[in-house]
């Protein structure tokens, strides 16, 4: 268990889960149901392994390692040429156990999926894979594959399962908003791929390995105008100001489960890449940019949390809430310190479990309300006290309550952040402390004050939405109380990028 194979049984278990659905029949949904639940329950127990058998003291760079050679010695292709090569830092193990959090809770909250379920959970698997794989991968060959076939699902399972909105002066089709997703996400794609092939050529030693690459001292002037294609290509996807726009409307247009996978870890691949991409391979150009990056970071925290604070929808509200805390992550990043960096980490995993909980939080409520209007709403805490109490631990966390995992990262990351650029500190703790304000009114007006009759007949989420809810809290606390089996994984992996300290 301590060889790569955990790692690849994080990646063939969702796609043979894939293969397999395809032979069940449609005609039995409860049997499509319990193997999709029972293969995020494998899958969280895998990533759970991962994470904690993760050695502190090993020395190694990478671990659970394994090597696959796949393509070699043809044409331009070295002795190492093509490999299928899996492991993981202490970067990337929480990221794995945030994929398998995420994955597991999904396919719970998924259970109440009844429109060609076998079709949608055979989409959903693949995308998992592909997200397990990108943070698997130390082959760029490898990961970028990976990374398209996390993202190309995404296009489906919004179009086919997700759901329209319409406002009083426009209207977002479901259509619409996959269509925008894909357009963006397959654009900026296009950066990346020129950007990987750019460094195999540079390279010359005919190999797509990133750590034989790490190796290699590419000049400078060239690391100055590739690195731009890593971070606007794995930008996007993180949500980088001005290429954001696709992603709130993918987040409402999103079923809920997906919606959860698109905040809780898509989105994660792009700030993954922009480190194992960009800061590994191109130290010199990241210290160029980096100035730039956390501009538009800053922009992404105080834009975003401005955009949240004007919604009604909750979902809208949730979808620039996630541009606004995705942009620490870019500034912790762009501080190239190790407190700002391991921030920037510990966000990537306190936000893709607190968002995950507030989609899932949102979509128990419009089961069963039919909207998402937050004005509406009313003394929602007298008929539904756990899904209450649920919602606002995941906004007191967003909000960045100590005790929860969001005071952790952000703290790190603002702390970052004044060592190196204190006037763009004091406007992230200006954004934190708008977000303080959307999270509470919308608490106060939603949830509590006097009850609206209309509301009468809501009851209490489900049980299987209360357990999804449960392990998604578990965490927010655990890191939020005993973060150093985080930040002990995330800080030893740090220290090792060129250019941090």
């Amino acid at each position: 268990m301590q060889t790569g194979y955990i790692l690849l049984a994080t990646i063939a278990v969702p796609l043979l889960t894939a293969l397999a659905l395809t032979v069940i029949p449609s005609r039995y949904p409860n049997a499509i149901r319990v193997l999709a639940v029972a293969t995020g329950f494998v899958l969280f127990g895998l990533s759970l392994y991962a994470f904690f058998a993760y050695q502190l003291s090993s020395g190694d760079q990478f671990q659970f390692e394994l090597r696959w050679t796949w393509i070699e010695n043809i044409g331009f292709l070295g002795e190492n040429g093509i490999t299928l090569h899996l492991g993981i830092d202490g970067i990337g193990a929480p990221m794995v156990l945030l994929t398998g959090i995420v994955a597991f809770t999904g396919t719970i909250i998924s259970w109440k999926i009844d429109y060609r379920n076998k079709d949608y959970f055979v989409l959903f698997f693949v995308l998992v894979a592909g997200v397990f794989g990108v943070f698997a991968s130390l082959d760029l060959f490898f990961w970028f594959f990976f990374y398209e076939l996390a993202v190309l699902p995404m296009y489906l399972l919004i179009g086919v399962w997700g759901s329209s909105s319409v406002f009083p002066t426009f209207a977002r089709t479901k259509e619409y908003s996959a269509m925008k997703l894909m357009l963006y996400l397959v654009g900026a794609s296009v950066f990346i791929f020129v950007g990987i092939f750019a460094v195999f050529v540079e390279a010359g030693i005919g190999t797509f390995d990133l750590p034989t690459l790490y190796e290699v001292e590419f000049d400078e002037n060239f690391q100055k105008i590739v690195f731009p294609l890593f971070l606007i290509g794995c930008g996007v996807l993180a949500g980088l100001w001005p290429f954001h726009t696709w992603s709130p409307d993918g987040h409402v247009a999103a079923p809920t489960a997906v919606s959860m996978l698109h905040a809780g870890v898509l989105m994660k691949l792009g700030a993954f890449g922009i480190i194992r991409l960009g800061m590994q391979l191109l130290p010199e150009g990241a210290d160029f940019w980096m100035p730039a990056l956390i501009t538009l970071g800053t922009v992404n925290v105080v834009y975003g949390a401005i955009s949240a604070m004007a919604q009604t929808d909750l979902k809208y509200m949730i979808g620039y809430s996630s541009v606004s805390h995705m942009g620490y992550v870019l500034v912790g990043l762009a501080t190239l310190n190790p407190i700002g960096v391991n921030g920037a980490v510990l966000q990537m995993f306190s936000h893709g479990v607190m968002t995950a909980l507030l989609f899932a939080m949102v979509g128990a409520l419009y089961d069963q309300a039919h909207t998402r209007d937050m004005s509406v709403f009313g003394g929602l805490a007298q008929k539904m006290p756990r899904f209450v109490a649920f919602f606002s631990i995941a906004g007191l966390a967003s909000l960045g309550l100590p005790g929860l995992s969001g005071f952790v990262a952000e703290f790190n990351v603002f702390v970052g952040t004044f060592q190196t650029y204190p006037a763009l500190g004091a406007l992230g703790i200006l954004g934190a402390a708008i977000t303080a304000v959307y999270i509470l009114r919308m608490l106060s007006q939603a949830f509590f004050g006097p009850a609206n009759e209309r509301w009468a007949d809501l009851k209490e989420m489900s049980h299987l939405e209360q357990a999804a809810g449960a392990l998604l809290i578990a965490f927010i606390v655990f890191m939020g109380v005993f973060p150093s089996p985080f930040v002990d994984r995330i800080a030893d992996s740090v220290l090792r990028i060129p250019g941090v300290g």
